[in-house]
């Protein structure tokens, strides 16, 4: 599933043609994806202009001019790409209808943006923008990683008395927004902590190692366009790499990165998910 970075890499693919422009009209070819899509989606687009286009966690937010918001998660397969742009950024030529096409969005400036999930565990909803935050799937997040928020103080108080593993605790969104498996075990080795360590047991110097790790993990995914595993590709359709620059996940078997550890990648499940990190230098 798309996590933080690739979320905020189609944000930054799409804003440049979707903010301030008009959707000239919509298209809904499906009643659903992971849910029902809102009654009359397709109208309720048309005619719209996109005022801003921002994120939040793994949802992208889409502030419309009537006063609604979309709200779009690309779920386990979702991308949501650009063709016939104007102004060259991306590829001129439309491609032609592909069955797993179920949104598509025609920019008064000939772009397209389409809305493209085999498996369609994505999500499109549309809610009132004054007061959106307290939608059900934004009410309960914490804050972003990268922004004032989040910091040692912030996770110290959230870790503090948690019985619970650090790596189980950095993926529930309460904690923190956008974290995903791959994110959080990168992040972990960088910082030295093994994802099995009791998240309440965690001293003060290594809470801000952990802050500093994620932060530095987040950016440099972000700058290498995310990471693509299987289906995840950038607006312009083009894959990320930072899946080149893993450290531990995915690397089982393989030697840590580390010249002076001597270890080896390791794979664990936690709460049914896989973990990987170096047991020698991850305490």
């Amino acid at each position: 599933m798309p996590e933080l970075p690739e979320v905020e890499t189609v944000r930054r693919g799409l804003a440049p043609v979707m903010e301030g422009r008009v959707i000239a009209r919509a298209e809904v070819r499906r009643p659903d994806l992971r849910w029902p899509f809102p009654p009359d989606m397709a109208a309720r687009l048309t005619g719209q202009t996109v005022v801003r286009l921002g994120r939040r966690s793994k949802y992208m937010l889409a502030e419309l001019s009537g006063g609604e918001t979309l709200l779009v998660h690309l779920g386990m397969s979702g991308r949501m790409t650009v063709s016939g742009d104007p102004l060259g950024r991306f590829e001129h030529a439309h491609s032609a209808p592909d069955k797993h096409d179920h949104v598509v969005l025609e920019m008064a400036d000939g772009t397209r943006i389409t809305m493209n999930d085999p498996r369609r565990f994505g999500a499109m909803d549309l809610l009132p923008t004054e007061g959106m935050e307290t939608h059900r799937l934004l009410a309960g997040l914490g804050p972003e990683p990268l922004g004032n928020a989040f910091n040692a103080d912030h996770l110290a108080d959230r870790l503090a008395g948690r019985k619970t593993s650090i790596k189980a605790a950095l993926l529930d969104q309460r904690n923190v927004a956008g974290l995903g498996n791959i994110y959080v075990c990168e992040s972990l080795y960088r910082a030295r902590i093994s994802p099995k360590r009791q998240a309440g047991r965690i001293g003060r110097e290594r809470i801000e190692a952990l802050v500093q790790s994620i932060r530095d993990v987040l950016t440099d995914a972000i700058a290498a366009g995310g990471s693509s595993l299987k289906d995840y590709r950038q607006a312009d359709g083009e894959l990320g790499y930072f899946q080149h620059s893993f450290d531990v996940y995915g690397r089982e078997g393989q030697p840590c990165r580390r010249p002076d550890c001597g270890g080896t990648v390791t794979r664990i499940v936690q709460s049914a998910r896989s973990t990987f990190y170096c047991p020698t230098c991850q305490r």
